[in-house]
């Protein structure tokens, strides 16, 4: 049976860096970077792309929805 592998793309621009995707994220993927974008915001990254199961949790929390997810089907 295929898994489910997903993946998330930030915008890092517009992320305000509120953290809450990070506790919605089941598999604890989400990190916020050291980095600040131009409006002074640490944003949110994958920190464990290979953990991503593309369950929606963190864009459906994202305020400014700033978060795309992906999902492919991995045969294994």
């Amino acid at each position: 049976m295929a898994k489910v592998k997903g993946a998330i793309v930030v915008d890092i621009k517009r992320c305000k860096g509120c953290e809450l995707c990070i506790e919605a994220c089941p598999t604890d993927v989400i990190r916020m970077d050291t980095k600040v974008n131009s409006k002074g915001y640490h944003y949110a990254y994958m920190e464990h792309p290979e953990l991503c199961t593309g369950c929606v949790n963190c864009a459906l929390v994202c305020p400014d929805s700033v978060i795309t997810v992906y999902r492919t089907k991995v045969e294994e």
